[in-house]
């Protein structure tokens, strides 16, 4: 399919669409019915086939009794029923409950009971796990399988299913209660559909964060929010968003960035999203050089990735208009290495920064098209506010003065679920009742403007862009009937930016031995998710502590820093 020229002119000042993420969609189809909404594997779906899906799936949803305000579960990676599912509970006032679908079964079954969801979506490869899942959770919630080889053009697909897929043509085993994606669907035939209804104030879709203690929590965030963001990034993208516009859509799509800018900001936009399921660098490098996408985003361990493949050897990468990073940190050196790889391939792009957190969708302050600053992470998007503050106050800090970032701006969470000490403490309105959100990160912002990170206030490591919360792992090993007590750290990793180290002291009658190690790892796949997990585990006789009796974790930090310098 032959797309327009890109205009490279941004549109900017347009208002925020007070509608649904379903309602801009619509738009989208009307404006450009015949345009390329998704591009999975080679097979296109147009806008206009895309409304169609998304309503027959909203039929179905609603014939199954799913109504406005339930909450259902996407446990799916980067495809289109992933996708089409997220639009379809849009469409009739649902909530979609965003779920990584490597999560343990202990976690699904949490995400499940937290949302309260009556269904969840899930591919074959992950039925056994969250049937389970559902066995153990309190919502008793029906299953809807979905398949790969269902998407794929007919050549692909048949190949996929005898290939790939023969053992999972079983699922579901549960035919009287779990259904295959491609029976569901049809059951939506004829449904009629409710109006479409808009509010500000209410939720859409559920994303997860540890929020500032640690512990895992729902962020309720509203259309106006995803709307008010597609706005926002389409000002500063380098062009016209719009049709004749590729996004190489590789972040999950329950991942604020993947889904806030990889999917929705995309498609609000009429522009097409190349979804991709799964990443390894070398399929990653390939979908680059055959798709020619003109934007892509990822988190620093994609760009470190995709330098150490020998694939772009000779290739022209002058189709690129954007290049984004997130997530975590971007160190100057891989920006410099990056950037440096981008104009040998004839890229006149650099690697723009951005920040943010969940409870903002995703970023909320980017680096400009035409200018970058050392350690910046760019400047507040439209109508984003951010001041630098004391701690925990609203007492404003001068002009380059380090203190916590906070943000104010039309992306702003609707607030955790069911977490009033949460949000109070997260949420604070100020005295011209203007909310702020306090984001637990210190920085400072310069006399232009730019802002800087410099450090979170609470403890967390960031391993290839997720959030780990130590605490969080450390009270699921210390459960294990071998470990005394443990401390978790973030240390440097030059993939992953910073990888899990579990520091443990072992109970009396406990050996210090490879088979206890390899034990206490095969605990851990039960109760944490795969980036969760320790990537090393040290044994100690006893760990540093505090005047005050705790495990002295910046100690172990230290040490592990130390090691990594003299290497």
């Amino acid at each position: 399919m032959k797309l327009p020229e890109i205009n490279m002119t941004p549109v900017t000042g347009r208002p925020y669409p007070e509608t649904t993420m379903f309602g801009v969609i619509a738009e989208s189809a009307k404006r450009t019915p015949n345009a390329p909404a998704l591009d999975f594997m080679g097979k296109i779906t147009t806008y206009s086939e895309f409304v169609k899906k998304i309503e027959l799936v909203a039929g179905a949803f609603t014939n199954h009794g799913i109504k406005e305000g339930d909450r259902v579960t996407i446990c799916m990676p980067n495809t289109p029923q992933g996708v089409i599912c997220l639009y379809a509970l849009n469409r009739i006032g649902a909530i979609a409950n965003m779920v990584h679908p490597l999560s343990s079964k202990k976690n699904i079954t949490f995400y499940l009971d937290y949302s309260e969801s009556k269904m969840i979506l899930t591919l074959d490869q992950f039925y056994e796990k969250v049937k389970s899942a559902v066995g153990e959770s309190k919502t008793n919630a029906d299953i809807i399988v979905a398949r790969i080889q269902d998407e794929l053009p007919l050549i692909k697909s048949i190949a996929y299913k005898y290939l790939k897929n023969k053992e999972n043509l079983r699922f579901p085993t549960d035919k009287k209660k779990d259904l295959l994606w491609t029976s569901f669907i049809k059951t939506g035939e004829g449904a009629k559909l409710p109006e479409i209804k808009f509010d500000k104030n209410k939720g859409a879709a559920i994303l997860y964060s540890g929020g500032t203690s640690g512990t895992p929590k729902g962020i309720m965030l509203s259309d106006y929010n995803f709307n008010a963001l597609g706005v926002q990034i389409s000002e500063i993208a380098g062009c016209r968003l719009d049709y004749g516009c590729k996004f190489l859509s590789v972040m999950p799509i329950f991942h604020g960035f993947g889904l806030g800018i990889g999917i929705h900001t995309v498609l609000q936009n009429s522009a097409m999203c190349i979804l991709i399921p799964q990443f390894t660098k070398e399929t990653y490098a390939k979908a680059v050089i055959k798709n020619k996408p003109n934007f892509i985003a990822g988190v620093p361990t994609l760009y470190e990735a995709l330098l150490k493949v020998n694939l772009f050897e000779g290739k022209d990468l002058s189709f690129l208009i954007g290049v984004f990073s997130g997530g975590d940190s971007l160190s100057p050196e891989l920006k410099k290495r990056a950037d440096t790889f981008f104009r040998e391939h004839n890229a006149g792009v650099q690697i723009r920064e951005g920040y943010g957190l969940t409870e903002c969708v995703t970023a909320s302050c980017v680096t400009p098209v035409d200018k970058a600053k050392e350690g910046s992470i760019g400047l507040p998007l439209r109508d984003m506010e951010y001041k630098v503050v004391e701690p925990s106050t609203f007492n404003e800090l001068p002009s380059g003065e380090m203190g916590e970032l906070i943000i104010s701006g039309p992306t702003l969470m609707l607030g955790y679920i069911d977490a009033p000490e949460e949000n109070a403490k997260t949420l604070r309105t100020d005295e011209n009742g203007k909310t702020w959100m306090f984001s637990g990160d210190m920085g400072y912002i310069d006399e232009e403007g730019f802002v800087y990170f410099k450090q979170r206030i609470k403890r967390l490591i960031v391993t290839s862009g997720y959030n780990v919360y130590p605490t969080h792992i450390e009270n699921i090993l210390d459960k294990h009937e071998a470990v005394d007590y443990s401390c978790v750290i973030g240390v440097k990793d030059s993939y992953k930016m910073q990888r899990v180290r579990a520091y443990i002291v072992l109970k009396e009658g406990f050996d210090a031995s490879e088979e206890t190690k390899k034990n206490i790892l095969e605990y851990c796949k039960e109760y944490l998710d795969v980036f969760e997990r320790p990537k090393e585990i040290i044994f100690k006789d006893e760990l540093p502590k505090t005047l005050v009796g705790k495990v002295a974790y910046h100690s172990l930090e230290e040490e592990a820093e130390k090691e990594a310098t003299a290497q």
